[in-house]
């Protein structure tokens, strides 16, 4: 499963990257125009999700799953409408 780990420091992602192995990149937010506030990227090939957190823990960083799954049916709708005072 691949893992991005994020990080606002470049040092901290390549540290990062060169102890667990990834790759570098620099990462976009939807609607950023500078280029500064855009976030470091290091991608993470099959890596024990336990290990990466403890040093994202270390080196100030969040994890997001590239593979996020959509839920595989949506929520049972109700039979009918809801009382909230009974009459």
């Amino acid at each position: 499963m691949e893992l991005i780990a994020y990080f606002w420091e470049q040092e901290d992602a390549e540290a990062v990257a060169a102890r667990l192995g990834g790759t570098v990149r620099r990462g976009r937010f939807h609607g950023e125009d500078d280029d500064e506030d855009h976030p470091w990227i290091v991608v993470l090939d099959a890596v024990d999700r336990a290990v990466v957190e403890e040093v994202l823990t270390e080196y100030d960083g969040w994890l997001e799953s590239a593979a996020a799954q959509p839920p595989s049916a949506p929520p049972p709708l109700p039979n009918g409408p809801r009382r909230f005072k009974n009459r």
